[in-house]
């Protein structure tokens, strides 16, 4: 991803000094594993997203990879959802979609607190890669409402 594109990140207002400090530590995160990461989400949306999927919209998500990666930390998470649940995604599978977003975007998100074109339109968050996809994802997600808790409205 361009960096010009990625959302924003409270670590650009910091200091010089404490900001070039972040940016190699995010380095390093970019570079750990992802599986662990992967496995605890991917055993989360099994709980909180798996149920109330219905058929056609499994259909619609299986067998593609969704990598999300969290712009404050450079945590990245790779997911598949298969016919037994969400899984970790496969490292030489290209994802059909990326997804950088800043942590309170995708927080705000999973409660329903915003959805994901007004988010998309704050730049606080970012989607490549298969267009179609990504809609089917969007609108999923749309239609089954706040993956965590009640909207704080």
């Amino acid at each position: 991803m361009n960096p010009t594109h990625a959302p924003h990140s409270a670590a650009d207002r910091l200091p010089p000094l404490l900001r070039d400090a972040h940016e190699r530590l995010r380095g390093i995160v970019r570079r750990l594993p992802v599986q662990p990461p992967s496995f605890v989400a991917a055993r989360l949306l099994d709980r909180l997203l798996l149920p109330r999927l219905d058929d056609a919209m499994r259909a619609g998500l299986s067998n593609r990879t969704v990598e999300v990666e969290l712009v404050e930390t450079g945590l990245r998470v790779r997911l598949r959802l298969g016919p037994r649940g969400f899984s970790v995604a496969p490292g030489n599978d290209p994802p059909a979609v990326r997804i950088v977003a800043r942590g309170e975007a995708l927080w705000r998100l999973a409660r329903g607190e915003d959805d994901a074109d007004r988010l998309f339109f704050e730049r606080a968050l970012v989607m490549e890669g298969d267009t179609e996809f990504g809609l089917v994802l969007k609108n999923t997600l749309d239609a089954i409402g706040p993956l965590w808790g009640r909207p704080l409205r």
